[in-house]
């Protein structure tokens, strides 16, 4: 059974679903959805069902607790132009000890899958360390058990003659947590694809295929480096986003073609 997101009438479900319009501003040059919204769709339909099954920010807060992005993996398949309306939908389909994997799909009006992800959440305590996830979730939510860990990217060093662009989070960036919104990193990524010489095809390609992993937080005003560089195969592109330190804050790939 699928729960619509009729805040009157939600019912206690382990699937849930939400229709998004596509808005303008969400759009890109090419009147498709951006890739970022994607995930921002993804992360607002799962706190959206949390919340639906009396798991709210408030919840959280009573209990010093809450969820971060640490990995995923998006495919896109189809374009969403502006205007349309997708059906997101969400349930967890695993859970292990500090961590939990949602899957999120994403359909056009005629039921054709437009994109998926699979987003690996971990929960942490007031003191920002990982912390076990309650039993009651399993409960709820559901969810087999994981014996595999959180996603990982592996990159090689990126190249000497890979182009290096320093900047700053800006304000607009910036979520409720007080750091860059886990979606950012992918309009970061592809302005880096952009800037070392990709091509608007090829960040418009379906099907496509994003692996993301969030290694630490991107907070107000930091300064960053970042990198974006090509494979010999021609069809992926690596990136690594590092801060003030030098170590990495974000890996990331992007495979163009395949079966999505």
């Amino acid at each position: 059974m699928t729960t619509r997101s009729d805040p009157l009438a939600v019912d206690a479900v382990r699937t849930f679903e939400a229709d998004y319009r596509v808005r303008f501003d969400e759009a890109g040059p090419d009147g498709s959805l951006r890739t970022s919204g994607y995930m921002r769709y993804a992360q607002d339909v799962a706190w959206r069902h949390s919340d639906a099954l009396s798991f709210g920010r408030e919840w959280y807060a009573a209990r010093a607790l809450t969820w971060l992005v640490r990995a995923a993996e998006l495919a896109i398949l189809a374009d969403v132009p502006m205007g349309t309306t997708l059906t997101a939908q969400t349930r967890v389909v695993g859970m292990r000890r500090v961590f939990a994997r949602r899957r999120g799909e994403f359909r056009l009006p005629d039921g054709t899958l437009a994109g998926w992800v699979h987003t690996d959440w971990v929960m942490i305590d007031g003191r920002g360390a990982l912390t076990r996830i309650p039993p009651i979730f399993g409960d709820m939510f559901g969810g087999d058990s994981m014996t595999g860990q959180v996603g990982r990217v592996a990159l090689p060093p990126a190249p000497d003659a890979a182009r290096v662009r320093r900047f700053a989070v800006r304000p607009h960036e910036l979520d409720p947590m007080d750091h860059a919104n886990n979606a950012v990193y992918l309009d970061w990524l592809e302005e880096a694809i952009l800037a070392a010489g990709g091509n608007r095809a090829d960040l418009a390609a379906t099907p496509r295929r994003y692996r993301l992993e969030y290694a630490a937080a991107a907070d107000a005003g930091a300064v960053l480096d970042d990198a974006a560089w090509p494979a010999d195969d021609g069809e992926t592109w690596s990136y690594r986003l590092s801060g003030s330190t030098g170590s990495d804050l974000f890996r990331a790939t992007l495979t163009m073609g395949g079966d999505g």
